[in-house]
C-alpha cells in the first residue's frame, strides 16, 4: 500500500494541525514525528493544506530530470489548461509545449474521456432502477473513502477505468511505443492512481509530475503563446471534467435522454452525499459525481492557480457537445473492446488492521479499548498526537501509546501524585509521634 505524501521530519514542529484535517484518521504525531498509516490514507491532500511549515509535501517525480532526457510524452489532466494567464486554450498549450520538447497527448485524452462518458451511458441504461444511482470512479480519493468508510457502496461504483489510464492505453495501442509517459497531476490521489492502482492492474504511465511543477517551469522559462485564439474545429470536452459537474454534464449530453444526476465537491459534501446514498435516500437518481476537492479538481493541492480563476477560464473554453456520426461509430467500436476501458477486477474494500489475529484476544482488546475510551475526556483535542480520543484508546491497546499521552490523564496523575506527596509530608513515623 503506497501513498504520495512526502514527510520532512526536520520541518515538523508537532503542531498536530494535520491530524485534525485528515478525514480517515490516518495521521499520528508521536514524539514530534509524523506517521501516516498507509492503509488509511486516501491521498486527499487535506493534510498538505493544513501544514503551514511545509513538513508535508507531494511525492512526485523530478520534472527537470524528465525534461532533460526529453522529448516528453505528457498526458495532461483536465486542470492543466487553465493554469496559465498567457495561454490557456488547449490548442495554444499544445502548440507552445511541442516547441519545447513536450508532446501533450490531447487527442488520446479527448478520445478517452469521450469513451468513458459513452460507456457510462451504456452501463447506466443497462442497470436496473433499484441498483441506481451509480457512482463515478474518476476521483481516486473518493474511491479510497468508499473503500474505507462506505464499503457497502462499492457495488455501485461504475466499473470504468480512470480516463487518464484509458488515454495512456489508447496511445500505447496506436503508436506501439514503449516510451515513458508522464502524467501531469493536480493532486496526490492521481499520483497514487499510477503507483498503486485501485484494482492492482498495472498502469501504462511511468512518471507523475504535479501540474504546479510544470506550470512553474513554463513561467520561469518565459514561454508564452503568440496568438491565443481558439480554433473552431476543436471540441475540447475533456477539460470540463476539471470542474464540479463536468463529468455529469458530459454523460448527460451523450445520454440522448434526461438523466437525473447529482454532482458534489469537497470532503464534507462528499461524505454527506455518500451517507445519504448508503441510507437509500437517493432513489430516482441515475448517477452521482463526487470530488473531494472544492470546486472539483481545480481545488487540488498540486495546481498553482486559484481554483476560482481556473473555473472562470474553464467556462470560457468553447465546447462542442454534439457528436458526429463518424465520432459515434469510433466510440461504439472502442466501447466494444472492454479491455480498454472496463475494470478487470472488482474494487476491494479496505479493512482496518485488526486488534489481534486471534479472535478471543481481539475481543478482549476491544473490551479494554472501550473501557479506556470511557475514561477519556472525549474532546478530541489532538494534544496526544492522535486525531481523536477513540484513536488514542485504540493505540493504547495496540501498545503504541500510554494513557499518560493524554494531557488530561497526565494532569490527573500529577494531581493525584501531588496529593499523595502532601499527605506523606504530614505523616510521621509512629515511633516519634507524640502521644495525645
Amino acid at each position: 500500500m503506497a501513498h504520495s505524501i512526502r514527510i520532512s521530519y526536520s520541518a515538523c514542529h508537532g503542531c498536530v494541525n494535520c491530524i485534525k484535517s485528515c478525514p480517515t484518521e490516518a495521521i499520528r504525531v508521536i514524539n514530534g514525528s509524523i506517521t501516516i498509516i498507509k492503509d488509511l490514507c486516501v491521498d486527499c491532500g487535506e493534510c498538505l493544506r493544513a501544514c503551514a511549515r511545509k513538513a508535508l509535501g507531494l511525492d512526485d517525480d523530478d520534472w527537470e530530470l524528465i525534461h532533460a532526457h526529453g522529448p516528453v510524452e505528457a498526458l495532461p489532466d483536465p486542470t492543466f489548461f487553465t493554469q496559465f494567464g498567457s495561454f490557456w486554450f488547449p490548442d495554444d498549450a499544445k502548440s507552445v509545449l511541442s516547441k519545447n520538447g513536450i508532446d501533450l497527448l490531447t487527442e488520446e485524452a479527448e478520445d478517452a474521456f469521450d469513451l468513458s462518458a459513452y460507456a457510462a451511458v451504456r452501463i447506466i441504461n443497462e442497470t436496473p432502477a433499484d441498483q441506481l444511482p451509480l457512482i463515478s470512479a474518476y476521483c481516486p480519493s473518493v474511491i479510497g473513502l468508499i473503500q474505507l468508510q462506505f464499503p457497502e457502496l462499492l457495488s455501485r461504483v461504475i466499473p470504468i477505468k480512470n480516463p487518464l489510464e484509458i488515454a495512456a492505453e489508447l496511445w500505447r495501442r496506436r503508436t506501439k511505443s514503449f516510451a515513458p509517459m508522464t502524467l501531469l497531476s493536480p493532486c496526490p490521489a492521481k499520483i497514487t492512481l499510477v503507483r498503486d492502482p485501485i484494482t492492482k492492474e498495472p498502469s501504462s504511465i511511468q512518471h507523475i509530475v504535479s501540474v504546479r511543477k510544470v506550470a512553474h517551469f513554463l513561467m520561469a522559462a518565459g514561454i508564452k503563446a503568440s496568438t491565443p485564439e481558439q480554433p473552431v474545429e476543436s471540441n475540447w470536452r475533456f477539460p470540463a471534467w476539471a470542474v464540479r459537474g463536468g463529468e455529469t454534464r458530459h454523460i448527460s449530453k451523450f445520454a440522448g435522454r434526461d438523466l437525473t444526476v447529482i454532482a458534489v465537491s469537497g470532503l464534507r459534501n462528499t461524505k454527506d452525499l455518500l451517507q445519504q446514498l448508503e441510507l437509500g435516500r437517493l432513489r430516482g437518481v441515475d448517477f452521482v459525481e463526487c470530488r473531494t476537492c472544492d470546486l472539483g479538481c481545480f481545488g487540488g493541492v498540486a495546481v498553482p492557480e486559484s481554483r476560482f480563476l481556473a473555473h472562470l477560464r474553464n467556462r470560457r473554453i468553447s465546447t462542442e457537445w454534439n457528436l458526429s456520426g463518424e465520432r459515434r461509430e469510433m466510440l461504439a467500436e472502442l466501447c466494444g473492446t472492454p479491455k480498454i476501458w472496463h475494470m478487470r477486477e472488482a474494487i476491494p474494500a479496505k479493512q482496518r488492521l485488526p486488534l489481534s489475529s486471534d479472535l478471543s484476544e481481539a475481543m478482549s482488546r476491544l473490551k479494554q479499548m472501550k473501557a479506556i475510551f470511557a475514561e477519556m475526556p472525549h474532546i478530541d483535542c489532538g494534544a496526544c498526537g492522535r486525531p481523536s480520543c477513540k484513536a488514542m484508546a485504540e493505540d493504547i491497546v495496540r501498545e503504541q501509546g500510554e494513557i499518560t499521552d493524554c494531557i488530561f490523564k497526565l494532569r490527573e496523575g500529577i494531581s493525584s501524585l501531588a496529593g499523595q506527596i502532601l499527605s506523606l509530608a504530614d505523616t510521621q513515623p509512629h515511633t516519634i509521634r507524640k502521644r495525645r
